[in-house]
Order: structure tokens, then C-alpha cells, then sequence
């Protein structure tokens, strides 16, 4: 650059002469300054790839410099970050984009739904008001209990809600001071790739530090034991099935798991029959069955089991009736060893039954037949929208299969009653981490319910709803015979 140089040269020494400056020269050397301001920002841009790595080192390396900028940050400006997050994501185009983008890379659920699913996951997680300091003071002196970061977290997520629960622990852990980096489901890498660019363009321009999300571009089981191994990683996060859960609680770190879940409902005669029915099926049948928390299998008492049928089909379930047709569908969802067949995960009612040779229209949205307490499709969690439902003596019947069938999962049970005797029997009985009342089982989460979401249930490991208190380590500070003022 020795020309550009030498026309800055003439430039000062023209102003030190208190000469006017060449305009003509002056233009010339702004245009190359600009022109190289430019190039450089283009490399920049080039080099930093918002959060997206080739390797498991790089992102996790990448994540430590993040994090230890971040704990510079006060949780005010954590939770300005986190805002900037939230807005990105509810920006009308971007929640179409990132909702197509699931259902079309992993084939699984509604577009429609994941809208409001990623809409709830912006909106509802909690912020900085979850991280309450909690202050003793007495003769002794003064005792502070504060919220504070783990450090770098490995979070493993799911493919059947790759892009909420990005959305929901990104917010929860970040605002606790933490970077995450993410081991997305391989059949949700590009739709996780671009959130995390998403989301990271986003902090960028809030002035946070970079990488504070990360992932490595090409996403597998070997990439994900490396991380929940390597050293840095402080904490991990696992949300999907039993076998990730168990491997995470064996790696000898801290580890948070949200597993597997069957949600069980009961109905008994007290309940309002038509609208148990109507929530059954919204719940049931909502993003096609994938939810952990989604309604599984129907213990009905006999007196309304006609009347609860009667009234879900009103209202877009599909009832098969044929015991042979109940097995040829249990058959064709299932493989050999009896776990969900994952070609059928997420999909449809309409898809499903057309498979069957039954073809019906879009307002069909579930598949609910009879069956007994000892069937297939009551006893396995199927990720998919069909319900068996069983008859039964009375209430108390229903919730002893309900218990069975939920296999002590202690995650979600759903009664419908007014019968407040019962509804306690319940939910002693079962210890779900959530337990929903005359209400479809997403009022668990925040939807049409009061309360906060998340899309890490850790119910194996007794976090419950996490937030972003959950990914924090409880640090005490003790002042003695000092700053107590009563």
C-alpha cells in the first residue's frame, strides 16, 4: 500500500503547512480508505462464522472466551441479550422460516404449531427475574445467596423440537451467564445451523460477545461424545430419550435430563364431558403427537366412554373400530422390537390412515381406537397422533392403569373431573412433574395456562420445568458483625 502511504504523507504535511489540501487528493485517499475498511470487514465476516464450527475443539474453545467475557457482564445486560434474542426470533419471517424449515429437514409435526411453539419459546422463558438473590441478615452479620454461571454447558437436544428448545435454553442459560454450545439431531442440521446464525447475528448487533452459541457444522454421535468428554464443558444438558439421558447422568458431570414421558389422561362421570373431549384431542393431536408432555393413551370411566368417543370424533379425531384394522395400525407404526417405527414420528392422522388404505380429509387430526390397559400402542410411547383409550369400572381403576402405564416416568398426567378428591388421589399417586387439570396438556407449558415454558422437562433428575435458575450454581457470600441494620 506504499502509493496509499504516500498520499496520506502529502495530506499531513500539506495540513501541518497550513496549505489548503488537494480536494481532488484528499477524495482519492478517503475512496481507498473506505475501500479497504470494506475489504477488511468482508474478511471478518469471512473468518467468524456466527457460532459455526468444523470441530468440536473450535467451538468448545471458542465458547470458554465467550463465556468468561460474558461473566464480566451484569445480569441486566445478560438480559438485554437475551431480549435481542427474543425479538429476532418473533420477527414475523423468521418464525415462518425456522417452523418450515423443522417440519421440512425432520419430517416431523405441524408447521402451525411449531410457530406457536417457537412463539411460546421466545415469549415465555423466563429472563433475569427467575435469578432472585436470596439475603440473611442477623446479629452474624450479613449472608448473601446469589445465581451464578456453570460455565460452558454441552446441550444435546432433539429432533423432534430442534428449534424451541434452541430457543428456550439459549435464553435460559445465557441470561445465567453461560455459553452453550448445542449437539443438534443430525436430521435437524441446517435448520439448526441457521438458527444458531440467527440468533447470533442478533447478539452481535446487542453489542454481546461472540459465540456465546455454537455448534459444529456437520453434527453426529461422535461429535457429541467428544463434547459431553471434553474438560471444558462444566455441565450438560440432555433432552430427548431414556438412552441419551442415562449417558449424560454416567458422565461423571453435572448433568440435567429431560426424558421420556406417557402421559396417561383419566376422565371420570364428574367431568365435562364435551370438553374433556374437545381438549383431548387439541392436546392429543397437537404438532402431531411429539410433545413429551402430549396426551398418549384414555382411561375413561364406562358410563362416558361412549359419550367421550362420541364427542372427539366432533371434534377431528378418527376412530377405527376393526381389531384386525387396530393391529394391521400397531404393526405399521411399530418396529420389530416394538419401539415407534421413525418413518411414522410427528406424522400426520391424514398421512398415517392413508397408509391403511383410509383416506380422509385435514380436519382429521387424530386416530383413537379401543383397546385394553395391556395394549401396545397404551403401554409404548409412540410420538404420534394416536390414542388408544380403555374402559374402565370407575376412577379409581382409571388412575391405577394410569399409574401403570405411565411407568413411573414422573412426567405429565393429564385428569379431567371436578371431582377434587380424586384429582388429589391422582396426583399423589403419579408425582408428574406436571399434572394438568380440565385442560389440554400443553396448559402445562404456558399455553392457555398460567406460568412460565420451557422445552427441557427434567423430571429424571429433579430439575422439573427448567429455567434459566436451573443452569446456575449457588454461590453464598458471608459479611460477619457488618450491614445488619435492624
Amino acid at each position: 500500500h506504499y502509493p496509499l502511504r504516500r498520499q496520506r504523507q502529502m495530506c499531513i504535511r500539506d495540513r501541518n503547512k497550513g496549505e489548503k489540501m488537494n480536494p481532488e487528493l484528499l477524495e482519492d485517499v478517503v475512496r481507498q480508505v473506505l475501500s479497504e475498511m470494506k475489504l477488511e470487514s468482508s474478511k471478518m465476516v469471512d473468518i467468524y462464522n456466527y457460532g459455526i464450527f468444523d470441530s468440536v475443539d473450535d467451538a468448545i474453545n471458542a465458547s470458554e472466551i465467550a463465556q468468561r467475557q460474558l461473566f464480566e457482564c451484569s445480569v441486566q445486560k445478560r438480559n438485554e441479550y437475551v431480549n435481542a434474542i427474543r425479538q429476532i426470533i418473533l420477527k414475523k419471517d423468521n418464525l415462518e422460516m425456522m417452523s418450515r424449515d423443522a417440519v421440512e429437514e425432520t419430517g416431523i409435526g405441524r408447521y402451525e404449531d411449531k410457530i406457536l411453539k417457537n412463539k411460546l419459546a421466545a415469549e415465555k422463558t423466563p429472563g433475569m427475574e427467575d435469578l432472585i438473590t436470596r439475603a440473611v441478615s442477623g446479629q452474624d452479620g450479613l449472608t448473601l445467596e446469589e445465581y451464578c454461571p456453570f460455565g460452558v454447558i454441552g446441550s444435546i437436544t432433539p429432533t423432534t423440537n430442534p428449534t424451541e428448545t434452541f430457543i428456550s435454553n439459549s435464553i435460559s442459560m445465557i441470561v445465567g451467564g453461560n455459553t452453550v454450545v448445542f449437539s443438534p439431531h443430525p436430521r435437524a442440521k441446517n435448520t439448526s445451523i441457521r438458527l444458531v446464525k440467527l440468533m447470533n447475528k442478533a447478539l452481535e448487533q446487542a453489542g454481546a460477545p461472540r459465540n456465546l452459541i455454537s455448534m459444529v457444522k456437520e453434527p453426529s454421535i461422535e461429535n457429541t461424545n467428544l463434547m459431553m468428554n471434553h474438560p471444558k464443558i462444566k455441565m450438560l444438558v440432555a433432552t430427548g430419550g431414556p438412552a441419551i439421558v442415562k449417558t449424560v447422568l454416567s458422565s461423571g458431570k453435572k448433568a440435567i435430563g429431560a426424558g421420556a414421558g406417557n402421559p396417561p389422561v383419566v376422565v371420570d362421570e364428574t367431568a365435562d364431558i364435551e370438553k374433556a373431549a374437545k381438549d383431548i384431542v387439541a392436546g392429543s393431536s397437537f404438532d402431531n403427537n411429539v410433545p413429551c408432555i402430549a396426551e398418549k393413551e384414555v382411561f375413561a370411566v364406562e358410563s362416558i366412554c361412549d359419550q367421550l368417543i362420541y364427542h372427539m370424533k366432533k371434534n377431528g379425531a378418527y376412530e377405527i373400530t376393526s381389531y384386525e384394522m387396530i393391529e394391521k395400525l400397531d404393526k405399521l407404526v411399530s418396529q420389530e422390537n416394538g419401539k415407534p417405527n421413525t418413518d411414522f414420528v410427528g406424522k400426520s392422522a391424514k398421512y398415517i390412515l392413508e397408509k391403511l388404505g383410509i383416506n380422509v380429509d385435514d380436519s382429521i387430526r387424530l386416530i383413537i381406537c379401543r383397546t385394553n390397559k395391556d395394549h401396545h400402542l397404551v403401554q409404548e410411547e409412540m410420538l404420534m397422533p394416536i390414542l388408544p383409550i380403555v374402559s374402565v369400572s370407575d376412577v379409581d381403576v382409571a388412575i391405577e392403569y394410569a399409574y401403570e402405564a405411565e411407568h413411573r416416568n414422573r412426567h405429565t398426567a393429564i385428569m379431567h373431573s371436578r371431582n377434587v378428591e380424586k384429582l388429589s388421589k391422582m396426583a399423589k399417586k403419579l408425582e408428574a412433574t406436571i399434572f394438568v387439570k380440565n385442560a389440554p396438556s400443553y396448559a402445562g407449558i404456558g399455553v392457555g395456562g398460567e406460568g412460565y415454558t420451557t422445552f427441557t422437562i427434567a423430571g429424571p433428575t429433579g430439575e422439573g420445568l427448567t429455567s434459566p435458575k436451573s443452569f446456575c450454581r449457588v454461590r453464598r457470600c458471608t459479611i460477619s458483625d457488618s450491614f445488619s441494620i435492624r
